[in-house]
């Protein structure tokens, strides 16, 4: 057995089956990772189709990632409104190339909602005249001329012509609120997703279910985003629709920085990483401001309220006294 073992025709033939086995394993251990690379890859497809179809639902009905109402649907106008648009041209006397983005970053978006503004912007003034000139000639007319009424009324109107915008301004800052307040948890959020081995629409679609109960307006914007980047062909489009959208600084940093890291393949989760650590640096920066401005605030109540009751308070037992010394000497 020794000898058969040792034998040159017997080794070689020990090599050959060697070799023909390693040759068999390698090709066929190719073949199944490449099968297996196509069942991850179809996995995949089926994955986004899925979330595609699920943005697409809850786009269309309204709803946000925790199952809220938030999206606001681009609801058709009344006829007459519509109309009314159309016949006086109004978008030509009051849209601008900023009107649309500045409905978008109150959430108002769509036709509808543009349609709808630019009659009230129209419709506004008259009905401010209307009602403020009832009031100064029927209501209180009082000795004033009528055309000083008139007059009275005219101003009102032109006030009143700045009254949507004032409203659309004071919905834009509520929103904006809303979604810095929340932005840097946001991005604590979006990093850990990342680092665990999401994707960008994964891990957007995740932070808004997840962020949906802290704010409302932000999970709606990473919703539209999800949306967006499953949709556009072109990712920074997506990226450049959230900064316009929210018309904030901080996200439009963190924007320009995922369009930086997609563009020359830099690393996501890096450029998170810094994000969220100047997000959190600024929160507190914005906290110890207005720590600081907390004692000249106090000041003017100090003045007004503490100091006279403390006064009061102190010297009031000594003028009674006083004042009861000086009776029982003048009796």
């Amino acid at each position: 057995m020794i000898e058969t073992l040792t034998t040159p025709a017997f080794l070689i033939a020990i090599l050959a089956a060697i070799s023909a086995a390693a040759v068999v394993f390698t090709f066929g251990s190719s073949m199944i990772v490449k099968q297996d690379m196509r069942q991850r890859i179809k996995r995949v497809a089926i994955e986004r189709d899925k979330m595609r179809a699920e943005e697409m639902a809850r786009l269309r009905g309204g709803t946000a990632s925790d199952g809220r109402g938030t999206i606001r649907r681009n609801a058709e106008p009344k006829t007459y409104v519509k109309r009314a648009v159309d016949r006086l041209d109004l978008k030509k006397a009051f849209q601008d190339e900023t009107t649309v983005d500045k409905l978008a970053m109150a959430g108002y978006r769509g036709q509808g909602h543009l349609t709808t503004f630019l009659f009230q912007r129209f419709a506004t003034p008259f009905v401010v005249f209307a009602f403020a000139a009832v009031y100064l000639l029927l209501v209180v007319p009082g000795e004033r001329p009528v055309f000083l009424n008139l007059v009275y009324a005219i101003g009102a109107g032109l006030v009143g012509s700045y009254l949507p915008l004032l409203m659309l301004r004071n919905a834009t800052q509520k929103r904006q609120a809303s979604i810095r307040r929340s932005w840097p948890d946001c991005l604590d959020l979006l990093l850990l997703c990342v680092e665990a081995g999401m994707s960008m629409e994964h891990a957007f679609k995740r932070v808004a279910r997840e962020i949906g109960q802290q704010s409302a307006e932000l999970a709606e914007e990473l919703t539209l985003t999800t949306a967006e980047l499953s949709f556009l062909e072109d990712r920074t489009r997506a990226y450049e629709n959230l900064g316009r959208r929210t018309g904030l600084d901080n996200v439009k940093a963190v924007t320009t920085a995922l369009i930086q890291a997609d563009r020359y393949g830099t690393s996501v989760g890096q450029a998170l990483r810094v994000m969220a650590e100047e997000g959190r640096e600024t929160r507190m920066m914005e906290a110890e401001k207005k720590a600081a401005a907390l004692p000249p605030k106090l000041t003017v109540p100090l003045i007004l309220f503490f100091l006279p009751v403390l006064f009061i308070v102190i010297m009031a037992p000594a003028i009674i006294k006083v004042m009861s010394n000086g009776m029982m000497a003048g009796s």
